[in-house]
């Protein structure tokens, strides 16, 4: 008999996470990908938020700020666990 590695499986929300046609492409790269990848998810955030204060003015701005503060709790919440 011989012994075979058998390659470890992702858990299956980052699997279905991966699945999303254009946001697990972004994901998996910067999962997997070069330190920089980040960087450009940031930046591309950005820019898509500034078009968003461009094209519908201060509900552009506002409203993508309120759906982060869950974010920003969660984030803090780590940040005082470790």
């Amino acid at each position: 008999m011989t012994a075979i590695d058998m390659p470890r499986r992702d858990p299956i929300l980052r699997r279905i996470l991966f699945a999303v046609p254009i946001l697990g492409r972004m994901a998996r790269e910067i999962a997997e990908g070069d330190d920089e990848n980040i960087l450009y998810a940031v930046l591309a955030f950005v820019s898509l938020w500034g078009c968003a204060i461009l094209i519908f003015g201060l509900p552009g701005l506002y409203i993508p700020a309120l759906a982060l503060v869950p974010v920003i709790w969660i984030v803090l919440i780590a940040m005082a666990g470790i």
